[in-house]
């Protein structure tokens, strides 16, 4: 993905509920107590981490037990510092104070609450990208002291970068029309999205034992990663490990896949993916950011949405209006001869369709407009108006291409289009001897498409001969 990428949109929780799940995140809410427990005999080393010697007590307040017990609080003060929930004011001197986050956390909005997590977040993926911190000390060793990242096979941009891509495509997997809903993802799945190359139907064993190496990083980055809220994990079936510690084989069906680590992205870690994406400059939209917007950018917004993000959106912003204001307002957003009005216009006849009865006044006001009269037509056939003026050949073949243009711009060259295409062939049988005729400017570019869908031989070429004429017609 390009940062200039737009993905669908997000369907993000509320952020007051949002909140209430990160502060109830293991790793945040030990965080916070440790803060609140820190004063003017805590101690820290000279990176600002807890010392030794207070790692016991800290363990303690957070009711921690257990030979992992000090590692754990070790982890919730360092994401204290990271998030600002305390203050190393000396290191030296170790002296620690109460950071200015902390006060957000019972003081703050959702908002607020929520950018204490995303900080928490941040320090918990860093964490992540770091190797086993045994194998850097052996490698420190090996130097004489000195940290050599080739010795471990460390390169931290690239491990960032792996992490970055593999979180990319789940949240991909969950914001998609396609998307399992709340169904976890299979590791060795989210594992050969970012190693397998596009267009391999066999992966090569070379392949495959990368994504097996993939698969137990990533099984260590979400145990990790868990904690802090970010996934629901699953982890590897410990049972699969050799007694070598060689990487399992991925599975080679379906009935013991979970065996083999499943991810979901929770709500929560669906609002932070965001949060980072956006921060990196990517175009990642919610649903529900145009609710306060005009008809000209829900329209133009939705237009690349899948059908179903795009109904949603339109929800959101309808709930905000009076009917036939909004009646109005949209069809005013759908006029224009540019290249994206027919899909603005499309647009405009499935928000119609949410408003219901109430819009028949401003649809009854467009029966005369040459863009839109079309378009008024067949909401109030549909509607069981009365008294409808039948449409003219010319307004019929108008919306006929308008229509087309507007498939082409939202589904490409889908099966639903070509049996569109079919079907307008069929019934009229000097369909293209009119159409060629028809002054909308997307007329050559639909006869082109038309002459490239249809199956029958004879009648694409006569479609590429009307769009031939189409195109004389322009240039002169």
């Amino acid at each position: 993905m390009s940062d200039s990428s737009t993905l669908p949109p997000a369907r993000l929780h509320p952020e007051a509920e949002l909140a209430r799940d990160a502060l109830s995140t293991p790793l945040l809410s030990r965080a916070v107590r440790l803060a609140r427990w820190a004063g003017a005999d805590t101690r820290v080393d000279a990176g600002g981490a807890l010392a030794e010697e207070q790692l016991p007590a800290a363990a303690e307040a957070l009711g921690l037990t257990g030979g992992d017990a000090p590692a754990q609080a070790s982890e919730a003060w360092r994401v204290a510092v990271d998030a600002g929930l305390v203050e190393v004011a000396d290191e030296e001197a170790g002296t620690v104070t109460a950071g200015e986050e902390l006060s957000r956390i019972t003081g703050g909005s959702p908002r607020d609450v929520l950018g204490v997590w995303l900080a928490a977040l941040e320090s918990v993926l860093a964490d992540a990208s770091v190797p086993d911190l045994g194998s850097l000390i052996d490698a420190m060793a090996e130097g004489e002291g000195e940290l050599d990242l080739s010795a471990v096979d460390w390169d931290p941009e690239a491990e960032a970068e792996f992490l970055d891509g593999v979180l990319a495509n789940l949240y991909l997997l969950t914001v998609g029309e396609d998307a399992p809903g709340d169904a976890p993802v299979p590791l060795p799945a989210l594992a050969a999205s970012v190693l397998v190359p596009d267009g391999m139907e066999e992966p090569s064993n070379a392949v495959l034992e990368r994504v097996s190496e993939a698969m137990m990083k990533l099984d260590d980055q979400f145990r990790l990663l868990e904690p802090v809220g970010l996934v629901a994990y699953r982890p590897v079936d410990e049972e699969l490990m050799s007694d070598t510690g060689e990487e399992p084989a991925p599975p080679v069906d379906d009935t013991d896949v979970a065996r083999y680590g499943m991810v979901r992205l929770t709500p929560l870690g669906l609002y932070g993916l965001r949060a980072r994406l956006l921060e990196a400059g990517f175009d990642a939209p919610a649903v529900g950011d145009l609710a306060d917007k005009g008809a000209d950018a829900l329209l133009d917004g939705t237009a690349a949405f899948p059908p179903g993000a795009a109904h949603a959106e339109t929800e959101h912003w309808l709930a905000r209006r009076e009917p036939l204001a909004a009646a109005r307002e949209l069809l005013a957003a759908a006029r224009g001869t540019d290249a994206g009005a027919p899909l603005r216009r499309l647009r405009c006849q499935q928000a119609l369709a949410l408003v219901g009865a109430e819009a028949e006044p401003a649809l009854r006001e467009v029966l005369g407009d040459p863009e839109l009269g079309g378009l008024a037509r067949v909401w109030l056939t549909e509607h069981g108006a009365g008294d409808v003026p039948a449409p003219s050949e010319a307004m019929i073949f108008w919306l006929t291409v308008d229509t087309v243009a507007a498939q082409l711009a939202a589904e490409g060259n889908s099966e639903e289009l070509r049996a569109l295409v079919e079907g307008l062939a069929a019934q009229h049988s000097g369909f293209f001897d009119t159409a060629w005729r028809v002054d909308h400017p997307a007329t050559a570019d639909v006869l082109e498409a038309m002459g490239r869908l249809h199956p029958d031989k004879k009648v694409a070429k006569e479609a590429r001969k009307a769009a031939f004429k189409a195109r004389s017609q322009q240039g002169g």
